[in-house]
């Protein structure tokens, strides 16, 4: 059976390090977002873009947050940039166990980057929105690409608690909350 292919929308935002001055308008700005109920608080642990910055030598990094890993990589790269050494983890978005990065922060549950999906849809994403020095753009092209089943962010909560606790655990926590009403 042949692979099929389709047409897919896709939404990017390009990050331009040359221009970034490590603001931190889009942590602020993705957080306020992302808070319950919406634009209620801002707290920069929920973010799901986060800074790497090295002020000493004006250099600033967003990073953002993307899929979950249940495996911490094996690639233990080091970068050097201006004569310091940046681990390979410095620069991924990906959610793993080997550190607290894009993790909910009361529930250990991990974030990724929704492009701030939103009713009525948002003309961008608000990261990119409030970067007054245009170091995040926003694309959008559509291009070819194999049919896959994405995980929505429910699976994707249950499967890291199940793999942080076990399916026999989780099942009769969910059991037990049940009968209670």
């Amino acid at each position: 059976m042949k692979d099929q292919l389709e047409k897919k929308k896709v939404k990017r935002i390009k990050i331009n390090l040359d221009k970034c001055v490590g603001c931190r308008a889009c942590e602020i700005a993705c957080s306020a977002f992302h808070a319950t109920p919406k634009y209620s608080s801002i707290n920069p642990a929920r973010s799901r873009i986060r800074m790497v910055i090295d002020e000493l030598n004006d250099e600033y990094v967003p990073i953002r947050a993307r899929d979950y890993t249940k495996a911490e990589c094996d690639g233990r790269h080091v970068y050097t940039i201006n004569e310091k050494e940046y681990s390979e983890c410095s620069f991924c978005g990906a959610v793993c166990p080997a550190r607290n990065l894009f993790k909910e922060p009361d529930s250990g549950l991990p974030l990724k980057c929704d492009m701030c999906v939103d009713d009525p849809p948002l003309k961008e994403p608000l990261c990119v929105q409030v970067c007054k020095v245009e170091a995040l753009t926003y694309e959008e092209y559509e291009e070819e690409v194999k049919e896959e089943v994405k995980l929505g962010e429910m699976e994707i909560g249950l499967q890291s608690l199940v793999d942080k606790h076990g399916l026999q655990k989780l099942v009769d926590t969910v059991a037990r909350m049940s009968q209670k009403g």
